[in-house]
Order: structure tokens, then C-alpha cells, then sequence
């Protein structure tokens, strides 16, 4: 990978590389097979009764100084997510798959590592936990636990802060129920993500 300041890319290999793991930890989830993207039209979704998704979309994160940006693939059914991330030229860079079975990362260059959870994956990759459990409800605007919601005019969140995690929501329309189409994701003093989501798609429930 190419580092944006125009340095050398083999003193930052291992450094790039560890950013895209910490990346695939907050976005909390992977695949070790393919996805294939939503529908091409997107389809009108209840926010609120929102259970099983899928999405494509791009991201931007910045750490440390770097800034890094890439495509999404995301599917969410259950208690399962897997998710692959790519270049922006459409190269898979890792894939993670996460269920009651553990969670199991494959990175582009064909290395593998499993752990019990995702959080003790990315523990033993990165050295420290991540609050991973918690992005399958924030993308809804959700906070199971302790955290102040604002809501815009439509009602629809807008700024969500838990603990020292900053969301914030924008949307293209005005529907009540849209989901939201862009999010910045901050961790105080650590790092900035910033998730375009260019289609959403509702699934089907396993339950």
C-alpha cells in the first residue's frame, strides 16, 4: 500500500497492514466467501424494525496521521456478519467472518487467524479491545446501552455519544425512516471514520 505523504512503502508495510486490521475490528465484521452487493435499486426500509441487512458502500479512516480509503461489503443475519473490504480499485483486502462459532479474519495476502469473538480476535491482532459489538446498532441509530441521542427534525438520529465515541448521521432525503447515508465515527483522540453507505438492502429474518 502507498502511503498518502508520498514515503516509502516498505518501511509502512507492516504499518498499513495493521491499520486495515484495526479498520476490519471497528467495522466489526467480515467474510471468508464473496459477497455479492444488494439489489441495484434500493428498496424502501423501515428503520426502526430494521433487523437483517446488507450494504455496500466506501470508507475513510484516518490514524496516526494516515489516511486510508476503500470500498465495504457488509451482510448482517442473526448473530452472523461478514463483511469484505477492498481497495478503491475493487482488490479484496481481508475478509472476516463472526458467528456463535467465533470469528475467523483471511487477509488479502492468504493469512488467516480465528479467536473465540471478534473482540478477542482484534485483542490478540491489536493488542487492545475495540467496542466492535456495538456498530451493527449504531448504523441504526441505536445504543443498547448508555449514550445520548439527538434526533433531527424527522426524527432521525443525528448525533449519538456513548462512553468516548462521537456518531454522527446524514441523510440525502427527508423520509422519517430513512437510514442514515453517510456516518463519522470518532474515537476521542484516536481515530476518524467516515463511511459513505451507497445502497442499503433489507433481508430476511432467520428468526
Amino acid at each position: 500500500m502507498k502511503r498518502r505523504d508520498g514515503g516509502s512503502t516498505g518501511a509502512s508495510t507492516a504499518g498499513c497492514r495493521r491499520l486495515l486490521l484495526f479498520l476490519f475490528g471497528l467495522l466489526a465484521l467480515s467474510a471468508c466467501t464473496a459477497i455479492g452487493p444488494p439489489a441495484a435499486a434500493r428498496l424502501p426500509i423501515d428503520r426502526d424494525s430494521l433487523q437483517d441487512f446488507a450494504l455496500v458502500g466506501r470508507f475513510s479512516v484516518r490514524h496516526e496521521g494516515k489516511a486510508y480509503v476503500g470500498g465495504i461489503h457488509w451482510r448482517h443475519v442473526g448473530d452472523r456478519d461478514e463483511l469484505v473490504l477492498s481497495s478503491p480499485l475493487g482488490q479484496a483486502l481481508a475478509e472476516i467472518v463472526s458467528d456463535a462459532g467465533g470469528a475467523f479474519l483471511t487477509a488479502g495476502d492468504g493469512r488467516s487467524q480465528s479467536a473465540a469473538t471478534v473482540d478477542s480476535l482484534l485483542q490478540a491482532v491489536l493488542g487492545y479491545p475495540l467496542p466492535l459489538d456495538r456498530l451493527v446498532d449504531w448504523l441504526r441509530g441505536r445504543h443498547a446501552n448508555a449514550g445520548t441521542l439527538t434526533t433531527d427534525p424527522q426524527g432521525r438520529p443525528l448525533h449519538l455519544r456513548q462512553e468516548d465515541w462521537r456518531i454522527d448521521y446524514a441523510y440525502d432525503g427527508d423520509d422519517p425512516q430513512a437510514l442514515p447515508d453517510r456516518l463519522f465515527i470518532e474515537r476521542e483522540g484516536s481515530v476518524q471514520l467516515r463511511l459513505r453507505i451507497d445502497e442499503w438492502q433489507a433481508l430476511p429474518s432467520t428468526d
